[in-house]
């Protein structure tokens, strides 16, 4: 992760320009920014739940989410999640055998 220099927004203004270019500029013009804001809502929703992604298998996030966590809550070499000694607020994944 980068911090301070041109990368360090550039995930965020790409989702911005998404909400923009596929909700903004195709559903106006809005009436007042409540519309707006509910419009940015709703697509935030299916963003993040029912979109389908190739890299995914075609599958939306939320499913691949869910299906992940029931694969691995159930396997005895889950990772266990916990915080680092030597670095306090940054955690590390330790693999039970």
């Amino acid at each position: 992760m980068s911090s301070g220099d041109a990368f360090e927004n550039s995930l965020a203004e790409t989702i911005i320009g998404l909400n923009k270019t596929e909700v903004i500029h195709h559903g106006g013009p809005w009436r007042s920014s409540d519309d707006v804001e509910y419009a940015t809502l709703e697509w935030v929703a299916w963003f993040n739940t029912t979109r389908f992604l190739a890299p995914l298998g075609y599958i939306p996030p939320a499913k691949y989410e869910a299906h992940f966590y029931s694969a691995t809550a159930s396997d005895p070499a889950e990772p266990q999640i916990t915080e680092s000694p030597e670095y306090p607020g940054r955690f590390t994944s330790l693999h039970r055998r």
